[in-house]
């Protein structure tokens, strides 16, 4: 299996000055990555940050998890994707994905078409990309894109491409991340557009064992080569795990005993938490953890133990 990494979402900061302090410390502190999401309420535009945190940092790879692929057309966000993953010399993971934030699509007034046809586009807009990374052109005709002749200019740093991340909770989704993605991001489902009862339950332990099913049976033998991602949405350091569970769960339709199994939360000590994250690498694959920006320095220590293992 592969080794250990750690990534770090953060959406935005007090001040420039702050991100880019931000950014030195997450490279200071062993992780591998700075990640950004990419949503139209109060964070940051993703490819400028991350041109910001790469320019001030030498080791920290920088990504989008992920990009909407509604808002951008393919031709376009190949040439922007290429021109980070050159700048920063190959330090890109572009993750993109169908889009499914209700609230975003109502704010921007962007139709929401149905899940089937989001992922179609989606599909699409890989192959697109693709090409333009690879061949430095790109011809297609498809059910959403017509490209003649487009030019994939500049190339990126990364041959054939950067690294692509695609995430879901689908089979549809993840059956696309095991056939295209270097880095596939196993999630709760997300088709209700809220993160909300539907979503929590399809966070339990077993539907986690059904989403790598997918994935393991659509990549067939490049499976070993995919690198399985875990976005976290509870994480605590320290003494208290176990009352912190049992005040949450609740508000998640869980026990506590459930809470505490279920991949997308890391509590307790930092000894607990490596032995969990271990546990979850022979179980599942994960080997790719992602935390939020306010766990950035209790989580370390855990990233010192495991990162590289």
């Amino acid at each position: 299996m592969r080794p250990f990494r750690f990534g770090v979402q953060m959406s935005r900061a007090a001040s420039p000055g702050e991100w880019r302090d931000r950014a030195r410390k997450i490279e200071d502190l062993g992780y591998s990555t700075l990640f950004i999401p990419d949503h139209l309420d109060e964070q940051w535009a993703p490819i400028v940050a991350l041109t910001a945190a790469a320019e001030v940092t030498t080791r920290l790879r920088v990504g989008t998890l992920v990009l909407d692929n509604d808002y951008r057309h393919p031709v376009v966000l190949a040439k922007e994707l290429a021109t980070l993953d050159l700048l920063s010399e190959g330090r890109l993971e572009a993750g993109i994905g169908a889009g499914w934030m209700v609230s975003d699509y109502q704010a921007s007034g962007i139709s929401l078409d149905a899940a089937s046809v989001r992922v179609q586009r989606l599909e699409e807009a890989v192959t697109v990309m693709k090409s333009l990374w690879s061949h430095g052109r790109c011809d297609f005709s498809g059910s959403h894109y017509q490209v003649r002749g487009a030019v994939g200019y500049p190339l990126p740093h990364r041959r054939p491409g950067p690294l692509l991340a695609i995430g879901g909770g689908s089979p549809r989704v993840l059956r696309l991340a095991a056939r295209e993605a270097d880095i596939v991001g196993v999630n709760p489902r997300l088709s209700s557009g809220v993160i909300g009862p539907e979503a929590i339950a399809s966070a339990l332990p077993e539907e986690y064992d059904r989403r790598i099913a997918w994935v393991r049976a659509e990549a067939g033998e490049r499976f070993e080569e995919i690198e399985l991602q875990a976005l976290t949405f509870l994480v605590h350091v320290g003494p208290g795990a176990a009352k912190k569970l049992e005040e949450l769960a609740p508000a998640f339709g869980m026990t506590s005993e459930q809470a505490s199994q279920v991949p997308i939360a890391l509590a307790g000590t930092v000894d607990s938490i490596v032995e969990t994250i271990e546990e979850r690498k022979e179980r599942w694959g994960f080997t790719y953890w992602v935390i939020h920006e306010d766990q950035i320095e209790a989580f370390a220590p855990v990233v010192s133990r495991l990162a590289g293992a």
